[in-house]
């Protein structure tokens, strides 16, 4: 019935104006003023409860994807039943916010919450006094803050919705005190809708085979939202490590004592790079060719020198990593970037390659200014210096580096915690090794300073 409601929603939604007045015309006037809260008409694909059996329903999505919404039509779906007075599903709801303000302000009151989405028979009445929505057949739902979990020992229900879970405390404590009152009932389930920021108590539930999730970015709700809204999150931080989290909702591990940030990273994002006083490309290439060697770190980067040394300011320009099966495909790759920068140099590690690597290079372009550089300390050591640029704000990014963001959120002081090599981060630190840190250290040497 579902899909079939949702296969019939596509085909009107995508039909001619005519053929959608067409449609309308054959509905009674019952079922014109029913139609709009028949949610599976109307549902996106990540707002339906997946068949099947489930303890948790993740709703993952990013801001604006319509996941308070798919929350408070699921409380409907659980508690109304096929007429006003007649029982539904579960007969007691908990609402779990951040805070208790939350709760009502977003999850009660909200524009997509429960009272704006219920039909007028079907609204339940809300009592301020016990924090509880009554509905005509009795169901209630009780609103409960995360930060005071010990609220939910004692009272018992059939059914829970958890808002942003990903912004509850650290502790585990309110999930788990949730779990211990969801014990109603034959089949008692939890939804759960969230921005996927990093929690463990999230990563948790994920992780457990009876959850089951569904996902969605902003734009699958765009035809919802504000333009403007779009163009805005879209400039500012498509493409970072930020975005990835909070407008297309993808979860991203949590990395304990990592030298980046999300948060840091999203600061540092401008729009448009100002004059540079040198460019440079930075490639850090891989120890074998073949279909399954690592990629070939490629980083563009430049520095503005206007001012004193210390005011120096670094832009990351480009991110032009890619998987090479043969060394003239990352040289080429590497020449053509310095073209498309009017590149002053190009660095290349070359722990792996020896004198392979400028060989390599020069067989593309005999001519090009190059600097070879041979790491002797571990990854971490060398991109700590680096880190430390950032944190100064002396350093920033154009849009469009968010999978060297998500390599950045990775390196820690005790190494690297992803997945592979991070070719894109050793890219990196060398460039910003070349255009600012050696320099500033060739500035302190004071037989040079004396010159």
């Amino acid at each position: 019935m579902q899909s079939g409601l949702r296969s019939g929603a596509s085909l009107i939604a995508s039909a001619t104006r005519p053929t959608q007045a067409a449609f309308l015309k054959t509905l009674t006037p019952r079922q014109l003023e029913a139609l709009p809260y028949l949610f599976e008409f109307w549902a996106m694909p990540h707002q339906i409860p997946p068949a099947g059996a489930w303890r948790n329903w993740v709703v993952l999505g990013g801001r604006g994807a319509g996941k308070t919404r798919a929350g408070s039509e699921w409380v409907r779906q659980q508690v109304e039943g096929p007429t006003r007075v007649a029982p539904g599903i579960s007969a007691r709801v908990a609402l779990v916010a951040d805070t208790l303000e939350q709760a009502r302000e977003v999850m009660i009151f909200g524009e997509s919450g429960i009272m704006a989405v219920s039909p007028a028979d079907r609204k339940p009445t809300w009592i301020a006094g016990r924090q509880m929505l009554i509905w005509p057949n009795g169901a209630s739902a009780q609103a409960f803050s995360a930060h005071a979990p010990e609220a939910l020992r004692g009272p018992q229900f059939d059914a829970a919705w958890a808002d942003e879970l990903a912004k509850w405390p650290l502790t585990g404590d309110p999930w788990d005190m949730l779990q211990f009152a969801v014990r109603l009932g034959v089949d008692p389930r939890v939804c759960v809708t969230t921005t996927p920021r990093r929690s463990a108590v999230l990563a948790n539930i994920l992780e457990q085979e009876t959850t089951v999730v569904t996902h969605a970015s902003t734009y699958a709700n765009r035809a919802n939202l504000a333009a403007s809204f779009l163009t805005e999150v879209e400039a500012r931080y498509g493409g970072t490590s930020l975005g990835r989290q909070e407008i297309d909702g993808i979860m991203q591990a949590e990395v304990d004592d990592a030298l980046w940030t999300p948060k840091q990273l999203a600061t540092a994002q401008i729009a448009k790079a100002p004059s540079l006083t040198r460019v440079v490309v930075a490639i850090d290439p891989p120890g074998t060719s073949h279909a399954k060697s690592d990629e070939c770190g490629i980083i563009i980067a430049g520095v503005d020198m206007s001012g004193p040394i210390q005011d120096w300011r670094a832009i990351v320009l480009e991110d032009a990593t890619m998987h090479a099966a043969r060394p003239a495909e990352w040289a080429k790759a590497a020449i053509a970037a310095m073209r498309r920068h009017d590149a002053d140099r190009l660095v290349a590690e070359v722990n792996q390659g020896g004198d392979m690597v400028e060989a390599v290079i020069r067989q593309v372009d005999p001519l090009v200014p190059y600097r070879s550089v041979h790491a002797t300390r571990s990854k971490s050591a060398r991109a700590e210096p680096v880190a430390a640029l950032y944190e100064q704000g002396r350093v920033s990014h154009l849009h469009g580096l968010g999978a060297l963001e998500d390599q950045m959120c990775q390196m820690t002081i005790r190494g690297y915690a992803g997945q592979g090599s991070p070719d894109r981060v050793d890219a990196l630190v060398w460039a910003l090794q070349d255009l600012m840190i050696d320099p500033a250290a060739k500035w302190r040497d004071p037989r040079i300073r004396g010159l």
